[in-house]
């Protein structure tokens, strides 16, 4: 590829903080720590699943987790051979999938049950399953208060087992709201039913990368880690773990250009100078990924220095001030990541427009060419 604008991901760094985070929980005689279950949903948050897929399992990941059974296909097809959990709803899919590729698909619902029930007895086979439990988020899950009547189909499905129990928190990473400790009481009261409804699973999760940090009593029998496997610790919280981001991205200066007093930048024309100003053209927008937000709240950098974001985002090309410095074209710049002593990261780019890491990561753009690097 020709583009200028790449994503730079590190492999090392992803095993480094799976390794970090494994050292996190303490292992004594009477209890093991938990066993991890790699977040790699959204195309492993934008580092690319097929290359992340692989480098987690090598790094000792006891499950993977996506988003859907099109995720778990590329996983499987990259060479990956541990577990792979599929988050999704699977009533209204394709199941072949499943079977094909030996996923382990989630019920959350009384019509995934049904399918998937359907399916295995048609492919003559007992498939493991998780179950997630509903604990106030209201989103996918059978209602913790109403497992008695919802749970005894699911138990008499005969090609069914369920190998776990999950839940999912809707407000880890929101110190100060009751809700957290709420849903981990109802995950604990539910687990406590599920036996006399006939349902024994092997196994519980419901940790995050925000939960397990903040509440050791919700590591169960494994944790869910994602953003921290890719180097950002959850925002507002912090860490001791030794963290390394994993994905940069970089591009190059393609203009400089003077500009007069009372003159403007951008679409809009939403930054007028009132002072003589050079400003450098570097060829991201946010067709790549690049929140609009930005202009006027973000910064690149570019010859060690911190440059402003002005005037707007376009699809393909944003201007940064650089009034001051002696920047030409062909000059580095980095969008997120390190140059000389400056650093912008992820969380600080998304605290800037007011949204989250997760997000961001997300949104880097198809067209960016992701660059791996090995130790």
């Amino acid at each position: 590829m020709n583009r200028v604008t790449v994503a730079r991901v590190d492999l090392d760094a992803i095993r480094s903080n799976f390794r970090a985070i494994s050292s996190f929980f303490p292992s004594t005689p009477d209890k093991a720590a938990p066993g991890i279950i790699a977040v790699v949903k959204a195309n492993a948050y934008g580092h690319g699943a097929a290359e992340v897929g692989p480098a987690l399992e090598q790094a000792g990941a006891a499950m993977l987790a996506c988003a859907d059974i099109e995720e778990g296909i590329v996983l499987r097809r990259a060479g990956v051979r541990i577990p792979i959990i599929v988050f999704g709803a699977l009533g209204v899919s394709d199941l072949d999938g499943v079977f094909q590729h030996y996923l382990t698909p989630t019920i959350s619902t009384p019509s995934a049950a049904r399918a998937l029930q359907a399916a295995a007895a048609k492919h003559g086979s007992i498939l493991k399953c998780h179950l997630k439990i509903d604990t106030g988020m209201n989103r996918l899950g059978f209602r913790h208060d109403n497992l008695a009547r919802t749970l005894p189909e699911v138990a008499s499905s005969r090609n069914l087992a369920i190998d776990a129990v999950y839940t999912h928190f809707a407000t880890a990473d929101e110190l100060e709201s009751p809700a957290f400790a709420m849903q981990s009481e109802r995950f604990d009261r539910a687990c406590a039913t599920l036996a006399s409804i006939g349902i024994v699973p092997r196994a519980r999760h419901a940790a995050n990368s925000a939960a397990l940090l903040r509440d050791g009593r919700v590591w169960y029998d494994f944790v869910r880690p994602g953003l921290l496997l890719y180097g950002i610790v959850p925002a507002p919280l912090a860490s001791t773990m030794l963290l390394r981001p994993a994905l940069s991205l970089h591009s190059r200066v393609v203009h400089v250009k003077g500009l007069r007093p009372g003159e403007g930048v951008g679409y809009g024309l939403r930054t007028v100078f009132d002072r003589p100003a050079t400003i450098a053209v570097v060829p991201a927008g946010y067709a790549d990924g690049l929140d609009r937000r930005l202009a006027g709240n973000g910064y690149m950098l570019v010859r060690g220095r911190r440059a402003p974001i002005v005037g707007s985002v376009c699809m393909d090309m944003t201007m940064i001030d650089v009034t001051g410095t002696d920047v030409a074209p062909g000059d580095e710049v980095v969008i997120v990541g390190e140059q000389g002593a400056e650093s912008i990261g992820f969380r600080d780019m998304a605290a800037s427009i007011g949204t989250i890491s997760y997000e961001l990561l997300c949104r880097v753009g198809a067209r960016i060419e992701r660059v791996y690097s090995e130790p």
